[in-house]
């Protein structure tokens, strides 16, 4: 597989449609036949557009504010730090891994975070 997808691009998007669109819109991010992960060892996977849409909706009525803290990429995957605080009462900082296709959607996403990055505010 070569191909150059900026991924850079492609997570601030992702971030910016957590904070400010529908779980539809985040789902739509997705490649149809995508995994996610969330939390990593947590013991469920989503399989594909519809269940990763279930995941997101937990979030459509929450106030979300997202800020990307550390960004890597290799190829067409990428990993970063990023800060989602959730109506000012907490804040989460996890780790996510994401894998592109070559149309910039979201083949895979892993996130790794614990009650231990977790901050009450």
């Amino acid at each position: 597989m070569t191909y150059v997808v900026d991924t850079e691009a492609l997570v601030k998007r992702y971030l910016d449609t957590v904070a400010n669109g529908t779980s539809a819109d985040v789902a739509a991010l997705y490649a149809e036949d995508a995994t996610l992960e969330d939390p990593v060892g947590g013991g469920q996977m989503h399989i594909g557009r519809h269940a990763i849409e279930g995941f997101y909706q937990a979030m459509d009525a929450a106030d979300l504010t997202t800020e990307l803290l550390t960004f890597r990429s290799g190829g067409h995957e990428a990993a970063f730090v990023f800060a989602i605080n959730v109506g000012g009462a907490m804040r989460i900082e996890p780790i996510e891994v994401m894998s592109f296709d070559r149309d910039g959607q979201i083949t895979a996403m892993k996130a790794y975070w614990s009650q231990d990055n977790v901050t009450m505010l």
